[in-house]
């Protein structure tokens, strides 16, 4: 709020004293149209966002600046810094505020078409190295919202929070899946609830970008909720599994060396696929390989048994692929599945398997979790703790521990021989 004093004088340069409170010390409030205010965030800070109020509507801009708790002198100087930042963002909005009023053209380009946007956005992922499943959710998502929006013309103006929780809904009650030739309808199958979060996160990066980009001065998508995720079953063998398979022939040899090896590493599928011999360095009696993680883009340093590196075969040039005449996805995985077949394991196994595999297997031998997080490459713990609901043995422990209620009698045989088994033990000890 703006606080106005007004100090009246005569001609003669001197206070007039008379009628002091009409007079000499007037105060005006006048309402500010564009106010700093703060939201305090699950990690005790505080974001700073601008309240714009004209024309009797409020929208908010987020500035993506951070008040932290002070602890110390750095903290209320750096805090200092960012209040004094944000005051000089909130005078720019009110000139362009005024300059607005005045029929200046607005900075914003509210006016841009909305599907040539995201079009645009996704032709950006396909000449990256993202994968190709990523640049395939943005062109199904694009699917989607057509069927959404009839209009193809329509501007980010028309983009409103009532069109996205519409486009929320649409997703939530009618959406259903299509076959990669969009021609071709699955009837009546509904979207699984990670792919409505899939393609809602689509719209909702979009509309984040264009914010970013000044396309639009509020985001559309704030106030509106997305879906929760749904927890998938991670399928994965056990050691006893992976030792069958090993001892199982496999019409793919190079497909079969590829598995284990990520079965030992931890590896996906498309880092086993780049790496190359120059990646790999020995110290000593270890193996290591010093690779980038294509997915997180993180810089890893894995060590590997001897059984590993033996999996890779004869050492090539450093600028040659190990894992050579692995075909598609597609093919990959069916070669996987006639070859667990063929062992006998009666599971749906895909080549990721071998991730999953790997995390249990660590598990289940005693690693710690935190460990496990940094061989698998997590940038969250959380991620991991998925593979320790998966293999839980405190749960074990105490599902072993029910006494047997339908046939007592087995049970002081098992008794007996636990005695007998702890005697010879202390025996032995």
């Amino acid at each position: 709020m703006l606080i106005l004093r007004y100090h009246f004088v005569t001609q003669d340069g001197k206070s007039n004293k008379s009628n002091n409170f009409q007079r000499m010390s007037k105060e005006r409030i006048i309402k500010e149209p564009i106010r700093i205010r703060q939201k305090e965030l699950a990690n005790g800070n505080l974001s700073l966002y601008l309240d714009i109020y004209r024309d009797g509507k409020r929208v908010y801009e987020f500035l993506k600046l951070y008040l932290i708790p002070e602890k110390t002198k750095d903290d209320r100087e750096k805090n200092r810094q960012t209040m004094q930042l944000a005051n000089s963002i909130k005078a720019k909005r009110i000139v362009e505020l005024q300059n607005g009023a005045f029929g200046f053209k607005s900075e914003y380009q509210t006016d841009a078409l909305f599907f040539e946007y995201y079009k645009a956005m996704c032709e950006k992922r396909h000449g990256t190295p993202e994968s190709r499943g990523n640049w395939g959710n943005w062109y199904s998502c694009l699917h989607h919202l057509r069927k959404y929006e009839k209009n193809e013309r329509i501007t980010f103006a028309e983009i409103t929070p009532e069109w996205v929780q519409g486009f929320r809904d649409y997703l939530e009650n009618d959406a259903c899946a299509w076959t990669h030739d969009y021609r071709k309808k699955i009837k009546d199958k509904p979207l699984a609830r990670n792919s409505k979060l899939s393609y809602f996160n689509k719209l909702r990066a979009c509309l984040n970008q264009a914010f970013e980009d000044r396309v639009i001065p509020v985001n559309p998508c704030r106030g509106v909720e997305n879906f929760k995720p749904e927890e998938g079953t991670r399928m994965y063998l056990t050691i006893d599994e992976v030792r069958k398979l090993a001892q199982t022939e496999c019409d793919y040899p190079r497909i079969r060396d590829a598995f284990l090896f990520s079965c030992l590493t931890g590896l996906r599928r498309s880092d086993v696929l780049r790496l190359r011999w120059g990646d790999v360095h020995h110290q000593g009696d270890f193996t290591r390989i010093i690779f980038r993680q294509k997915k997180t883009k993180g810089q890893e340093y894995l060590d590997i048994t001897p059984q590993a590196a033996e999996l890779m075969g004869a050492e090539g040039n450093p600028d040659e692929t190990i894992f050579q005449d692995i075909h598609c996805p597609t093919v990959t995985n069916k070669a996987v599945q006639e070859w667990v077949l063929r062992a006998g394991i009666k599971k749906k196994i895909t080549f990721h398997c071998a991730r999953h595999t790997f995390a249990v297997m660590m598990l289940d031998l005693g690693a710690e979790i935190y460990t496990v997080s940094k061989l698998l490459g997590h940038r969250e713990l959380s991620t991991t703790q998925i593979y320790a609901k998966i293999l839980d043995k405190n749960k074990q422990k105490a599902v072993a521990s029910i006494p047997n209620i339908i046939n007592p009698e087995k049970e002081s045989e098992k008794s007996h021989e636990t005695a007998n088994q702890d005697a010879d033990d202390k025996l032995q000890g």
